[in-house]
């Protein structure tokens, strides 16, 4: 039996999508669809729920504990630091109410971060008298030194994005995780716009909190996202939200005992979104399939293709060019239309972007080919 080719295994897990044939589907970095595997475990689930109620509650749980052991994979960390969450801002929640501050403290961040990674900081203000200081980017970028200014002797954390939002840019959080070992400050990750895409390495980046819902590069549901949580920072977090899931003894229901688990889960306050996290766990088993080295890989040449046809064309790259520099999202600018004339252009065409700010976010994912791009490409007018 001959070996499949190259192209045959990736139309193999182009296959898993449906939704490839009815659309061009290039908003990953808004909310992504999901793959036939994710759908089918997912299905089961609920139809085990249907006919079965909680008899086979026992397989909710072993999943969960495969789930955790699979993003615990992804990101390079140990199962016992990694807790579920029902979104990337309830991650980001536990680490800005958890840190142990003082009055005249400050944490430092972007000037460009989603909200998500804003006002959670922002009410500290109110709470502490903390301040947040956030640095401005210069021509689509953030600058380490500007970060490394930013930081004096009362600053007790670094929280940035992984990848911005609305640039496409990638911080360096290698060279961000250094700084924030030397200088003794929390190092928190918003890694939703880089979990699936690119490779995450908790260790080597020395991050302390990582947060990333499932829905965006993960190809998995709204709802089930993943937090990190480093072992040797875990004591030192406050933990605000204790729940009868939080202690060491959850199931005994009527003897009460405030001593919380001696790993992550103790940020689980509650029931898990079981249905969630089985789409979750299917999600990460497809992306661990591939291997995220080659998801990278490929993402960046669909990427640099895009950008090298969008500038052929006359139109302005918000997004930086190098490939250390991007992963999965290109934002780009007309000077004759508007984001949502250039939007509507495409979606006319069942091309699926967003308009983000002054221009149109594309952002595609392993199963989008080159003759996609080149369609895309081919339904903007050149100026």
């Amino acid at each position: 039996m001959n070996n499949p080719s190259e192209r045959e295994i990736w139309q193999k897990w182009r296959n898993q999508f449906p939704v490839t044939e009815t659309y061009i589907y290039m908003n990953h970095a808004g909310v992504a669809p999901l793959s036939r595997r994710v759908r089918e475990a997912m299905a089961g689930f609920i139809e085990d729920a249907t006919v079965n109620g909680a008899v086979n509650a026992e397989d909710w749980a072993e999943t969960a504990e495969v789930c955790r052991a699979a993003a615990a994979q992804l990101i390079n960390a140990d199962p016992t630091e990694i807790a579920f969450m029902k979104n990337t801002t309830q991650g980001i929640l536990i680490a800005a109410n958890g840190i142990d501050w003082q009055e005249g403290d400050n944490v430092v961040t972007t000037a460009v971060e989603f909200p998500a990674n804003v006002y959670p900081w922002w009410r500290l203000k109110e709470r502490y008298g903390v301040q947040t200081r956030m640095v401005p980017e210069q021509d689509g970028r953030i600058s380490i030194e500007d970060i490394a200014a930013a930081i004096d002797g009362r600053t007790r954390a670094l929280t940035i994005s992984h990848v911005e939002f609305a640039s496409g840019f990638r911080n360096d959080i290698q060279a961000l995780g250094e700084l924030c070992r030397e200088r003794n400050i929390w190092f928190i990750v918003d890694a939703i716009q880089s979990l699936g895409a690119i490779e995450v390495d908790v260790k080597s980046c020395n991050v302390d909190i990582l947060a990333a819902d499932g829905h965006k590069w993960l190809l998995a549901p709204e709802g089930a996202a993943i937090f990190y949580c480093a072992d040797e920072k875990r004591e030192q977090l406050i933990n605000t939200n204790i729940g009868w899931a939080s202690v060491v003894n959850p199931r005994d229901f009527l003897d009460y005992d405030l001593t919380q688990k001696p790993d992550a889960t103790r940020f689980e306050e509650g029931s898990y979104n079981s249905v969630g996290l089985y789409g979750l766990n299917a999600a990460i088993d497809l992306l661990l399939d591939i291997g995220i080295p080659t998801i990278e890989t490929h993402i960046l040449e669909l990427t640099a293709g895009l950008i090298a046809g969008l500038e052929a064309k006359g139109y302005r790259v918000i997004t930086p060019k190098k490939d250390l520099e991007r992963a999965g999202i290109v934002i780009f600018e007309s000077a004759q239309h508007t984001p949502a004339e250039i939007y509507e252009m495409l979606h006319a065409e069942n091309i699926i972007t967003a308009e983000r700010g002054s221009g149109v976010r594309v952002s595609p994912h392993f199963y989008n080919t080159t003759s996609e791009v080149e369609r895309l490409l081919e339904v903007l007018p050149v100026f």
